[in-house]
Parts: structure tokens; C-alpha cells; sequence
């Protein structure tokens, strides 16, 4: 056997196979990927998400102390999410264009289907709101799968359509009643705040599928005033935007609407500059309800400061600025519709959440993107990034050339 003055074997015998060997193409082929802005998305999101999870096991240490006498009970179950919606990112990534338009009708009938059982016996609520699944001690919210639903089913009813949609007809057909018919399937349930994502998840599609601005202005104008109406129709809903027009000045609006935003904004105000230490907040001790969920926002500016909420800042308009890339780099509608999409959808919910945390809404009860508690909303999220990884994963010069047919030199033979 020959080998050489190092041991090693020489370049023209093969590599030996093994299961490490395995491992290395199955990791190569995971994360293969010829575009910079592919990187840049999931390292990105994987960076939020493990921040959440640090976030979350210090804001809900003690509530899960109290609730379930161990201090990593919610944390756990927030690391099993992401454990869970990795992989499932990881595949969604490896999906061709084909598959998403393929499974479009058939992921919004599933979301439709699963946001109606929330009103049979299988339904659960909590603060109002029946927007949830409870099946064999595991909970599951609806409306998050519909999120996901609607980009794909939206960009590939947008994509069909194509130079029709200057029409009304052809906009409101079947686009109206279904993407808004699951919209009030939400409102049903009393979630304003998932329904607003929606609305402007769906909205933002229509814009950047080419949809004149006077329908898309038209639809956003009626949709609003309709969501006015059905704020005046739930009396705790009111007085929540009661306390939020009023600056929370009143004090009887203290100890009832007003308890979240203040202290909030009491914790952001402890952080000061550079923040407190992580695991130091004062107000995790059940001073501010859903802290490790709607609130977490202001637990990431008690402990780490302004530092750490312009961090977080950062890291979303990072996320937007690679959105945008993409979109531009790519040539498919079906690619550049579901991306704005999902760009406005995580967008439009973390701008909400900071905007709660802040005062500068009233409270919608939105989770922050990747960093919240909450297994559905995690999973879903990480799913949508998975769909824009799929379309970020080659560039479409790249992918025109390899379906192109090869030249044959002359005098070399095709293989």
C-alpha cells in the first residue's frame, strides 16, 4: 500500500466511507446555498431565536417558579419549539417553487379547517380570546398556520391572476372571500391583534403583487373601519383603547389597562443605558403579566438596556433589508409575492409589539417574532423563513443555466 511522507493516502485513492463522512454531505446538502442574502436570513433568524430563548427562560423564571415550581418549566418548552421548527425550517428551505405552489390550496383548506374546530368543544380561551386548540394536553393556535397558509395560497392566486388584477372582479375573485373570510374566522374568536397581522399580511401582498393602489387603499380603508366597529363591540377591548387615548392618566385606569404599559415602560426606564444584567429585571417578578410573551420587549430593555433594545432593532431591520434582496433578486412573481408577504408579516408584528411595549398602540396581545413564548407562533415564523430560504437558495442566473442545455465543444464530447 502505498502511501506518503506524512502518512496521509495519496490524492487518487478515495476517501474511505463512514457514517462521519455521511454526515458531512447530509450537512452540506442542507445548507447548500449559492447566495449570500440565504446566509444572512438564517443567521439571522437562528441568532433571535436563541436570544429569545435566553430572554424567555429569564422573564418567565419566575412566573414558572410560582405556576409550576421549577424556574426552567416554560423555558424548556420554548427550547422544545425551537428544536422542533429547526429542522422543519431546514426542510421548508430544501423545497422547490413547485412544491409551494402545489400545496397552496390544500395548506389553506388544513387552516381553515383547524381555525373552525377552535369553536367546537376542542376550543380553548384565555383572556377573551377563543383562538386556540386543546388536544391531549397540547395547545395550538389556529391562526398562526393560517398565517403561513395565506402567503403561499396569496402568492399563487396573485401569480395566476397576473395582468388581470387591475380588474376589480378579478381581485375580489376568490381573494375577498377567502383570505378575508379567514380573516373574521379570527375575529371570531376575539383576537384583534392576529387579525391585524393578517389584514396587513394580505394587503401587502396585493401591493406587491401589482394590485392598483386605489383597490389596495379602498380594502384598507373598509377593513379599518370595520375594525373599529368590532373594537366598539367588546367593552374590555374599548376601554383598553379608552386608557390608550387618554395616556393612561386616569387612575382608575391603573390597576386594570393600564398595568402592562406602565410598567413597561417602568422597566425600560430601569435599564437605563446599558441595562440592569441579564436575569436581573425587577419587574419579572410578576409585575408585568405575559413577560416572557406580549411584554418581553421590556424585559430585554430592563436587563440589557437601550443596548439591547436597538439590538433587537437591529436584527428586524436586518431581516427587512434581506427581504428586500431577495425580492429584488428574484424573477418568479410566485418567489417575490411570498417574500413581501412574510417580510410584512414579521415586520408589521414586531413593529406592533415595540410599539405596544412603548405606549404608541394599545394592547394587541402580538408576540414578538422568534423571541416570544409561544410554540405556534415560533414554528410558523421559522416555517416562513423557511419558504423565503427556499427562493433565496440559488440565484436565478444559476438556475436558468443548470435547466439550459449544454453547448458541445467541438471536438469534445457531451457527457
Amino acid at each position: 500500500m502505498t502511501s506518503t511522507r506524512h502518512g496521509r493516502p495519496p490524492a487518487s485513492e478515495p476517501a474511505p466511507e463512514g457514517p462521519v463522512r455521511k454526515a458531512v454531505i447530509a450537512f452540506r446538502w442542507v445548507f447548500a446555498a449559492e447566495t449570500r442574502e440565504y446566509f444572512v436570513l438564517l443567521g439571522t433568524t437562528l441568532f433571535l431565536v436563541v436570544f429569545g430563548l435566553v430572554m424567555v427562560l429569564s422573564s418567565s423564571s419566575i412566573q414558572s417558579l410560582v405556576d409550576d415550581g421549577d424556574v426552567f418549566s416554560r423555558a424548556s418548552r420554548q427550547a422544545v419549539f425551537a428544536v422542533l421548527g429547526l429542522p422543519l425550517m431546514l426542510l421548508a428551505a430544501r423545497a422547490p417553487i413547485t412544491f409551494w405552489k402545489k400545496w397552496a390550496w390544500h395548506a389553506l383548506g388544513l387552516g381553515i379547517l383547524l381555525q373552525l374546530l377552535v369553536f367546537t368543544g376542542l376550543g380553548a380561551s384565555y383572556g377573551g380570546n377563543t383562538n386556540w386548540l386543546s388536544i391531549g394536553g397540547l395547545s395550538l393556535q389556529p391562526s398562526e398556520l393560517v398565517k403561513l397558509a395565506l402567503v403561499v395560497w396569496l402568492a399563487y392566486i396573485l401569480t395566476r391572476k397576473g395582468a388581470l388584477l387591475n380588474e376589480w372582479r378579478h381581485v375580489a375573485l376568490p381573494i375577498l372571500p377567502v383570505a378575508f373570510g379567514s380573516i373574521f374566522l379570527v375575529l371570531l374568536g376575539n383576537d384583534l391583534g392576529t387579525a391585524v397581522i393578517l389584514l396587513a399580511l394580505t394587503l401587502g401582498a396585493l401591493f406587491y403583487a401589482g394590485v392598483r393602489l386605489r383597490i389596495v387603499g379602498a380594502l384598507a380603508i373598509g377593513t379599518t373601519l370595520l375594525g373599529v366597529i368590532f373594537a366598539q363591540g367588546s367593552s374590555s377591548r374599548q376601554q383598553r383603547i379608552e386608557a390608550w387615548l387618554t395616556g393612561c392618566t386616569r387612575a382608575e385606569d391603573y390597576e386594570l389597562h393600564c398595568w402592562q404599559t406602565i410598567h413597561g415602560w417602568e422597566a425600560l426606564a430601569n435599564g437605563g443605558i446599558l441595562g440592569r444584567g441579564l436575569g436581573n429585571s425587577q419587574y419579572k417578578w410578576l409585575w408585568i403579566p405575559h413577560a416572557e410573551s406580549d411584554f418581553i420587549f421590556a424585559i430585554v430593555g430592563e436587563e440589557l438596556g437601550l443596548v439591547g433594545a436597538l439590538l433587537v432593532l437591529v436584527l428586524f431591520a436586518v431581516l427587512a433589508v434581506t427581504f428586500v434582496r431577495i425580492v429584488r433578486m428574484n424573477r418568479d412573481p410566485f418567489a417575490k409575492i411570498a417574500t413581501s408577504a412574510v417580510m410584512v408579516w414579521i415586520v408589521t408584528q414586531a413593529f406592533v409589539n415595540v410599539a405596544v411595549v412603548l405606549g404608541a398602540l394599545p394592547v394587541l396581545g402580538v408576540p414578538l417574532p422568534f423571541m416570544s413564548a409561544g410554540g405556534s407562533a415560533l414554528i410558523s415564523s421559522m416555517l416562513a423563513v423557511g419558504v423565503v430560504l427556499s427562493f433565496a437558495r440559488r440565484r436565478p442566473d444559476a438556475a436558468e443555466s443548470s435547466r439550459a442545455p449544454r453547448r458541445s465543444t467541438p471536438g469534445v464530447p457531451r457527457t
